[in-house]
């Protein structure tokens, strides 16, 4: 009696969980990108969002919320009803990093969010300004030791994924660089063309246009191998044995959202990934196209936390919780 109740119940559950699918969504969604305008993940949040919108018949706003490296808006999206109508951009600081590096980030990326699914990943780019007198990754780490203490790079939040790429090239290479934290990408850059930072491990989107008009210089990317969009440009690997720093996007939402609503948002997310023009653009922006299901875009966050946690404590980065 008892085994069929639970199983009469269980039935209806997933009866309501379809019904409450079916209906999904009858208003706007918004993405909220914890970053300020201009960088990777809200590059990745416009392209996906658009294409989204048309398949769900609801638009898809996006909503930058940038502030803590992007774990501000990321906790407040962990808050949200789980309805479906509050998803936020998943990236490598906010999902990787700061749990360990921030004291009481305010969420488990393990326990407190649903995942859609992945967007794509990208290395980053080491730009410098024109003035800096390296024209490569050796010449950079000379005069980084020889200005110990002194070379000041910016990034584009404390915790970003930017942020400990840096740190990483850092540690690896031997020298001790200035950190200046900035409120997302756009700023950065844009204290990067007016010299009043040295050096910025961009994401690849932003930087493209710069480095194509000669405003800054490009000294490397940050993955495991060249990009298409840069081919003649190197990897830090081809200098650091080992080296690799990639972004990676997807998309969350609180946990407890309704399996049906989680599969329907991750089936409009692969058709965004798979239209040509969506593909073709990311790949311009130096960014390889990942789609896939909720619980493989789980696993890849829980090895990139994996992966950084270690990366902050070894750096001494890690606070204390």
């Amino acid at each position: 009696m008892f085994a069929r109740t639970v199983v009469t119940l269980a039935a209806v559950v997933a009866s309501l969980g379809d019904a409450v699918a079916q209906d999904y969504p009858n208003r706007p969604i918004t993405l909220v990108v914890p970053y300020a305008a201009g960088g990777g993940n809200d590059v990745m949040a416009r392209i996906v969002g658009e294409k989204m919108s048309k398949t769900l018949g609801q638009q898809v706003v996006i909503d930058n919320r940038a502030g803590a490296g992007g774990a501000l808006a990321t906790r407040q999206v962990a808050k949200a009803p789980p309805d479906g109508y509050t998803l936020v951009i998943g990236g490598t600081g906010s999902l990787a990093v700061n749990p360990t590096l921030l004291p009481n980030v305010g969420y488990d990326v393990r326990k407190d969010f649903a995942s859609v699914g992945m967007i794509g990943s990208s290395a980053m780019i080491v730009v410098v300004h024109p003035a800096v007198q390296a024209k490569t990754i050796p010449e950079l780490i000379a005069l980084a030791k020889k200005e110990s203490g002194k070379f000041v790079y910016a990034s584009s939040g404390a915790g970003s994924g930017i942020h400990l790429g840096a740190e990483l090239f850092a540690h690896m290479a031997g020298v001790k660089l200035v950190h200046v934290p900035y409120k997302g990408t756009g700023p950065a850059l844009t204290d990067l063309l007016g010299g009043h930072v040295s050096m910025f491990f961009s994401s690849l989107p932003p930087a493209i246009a710069l480095v194509k008009e000669g405003k800054v210089r490009a000294l490397a990317v940050t993955g495991a191998k060249r990009v298409d969009v840069f081919p003649d440009i190197p990897t830090v690997a081809e200098t650091l044995p080992g080296f690799e720093a990639v972004l990676r996007y997807g998309i969350v939402a609180p946990a407890g959202t309704p399996r049906p609503i989680v599969d329907k948002l991750n089936a409009a997310l692969r058709q965004a990934l798979a239209e040509p023009d969506t593909i073709e653009r990311m790949a311009r922006d130096g960014t390889e196209a990942s789609p896939g299901s909720p619980e493989e875009y789980a696993a890849v966050i829980d090895r990139e936390e994996r992966k950084w946690s270690e990366v902050v404590k070894r750096a001494g980065l890690a606070a204390a919780q």
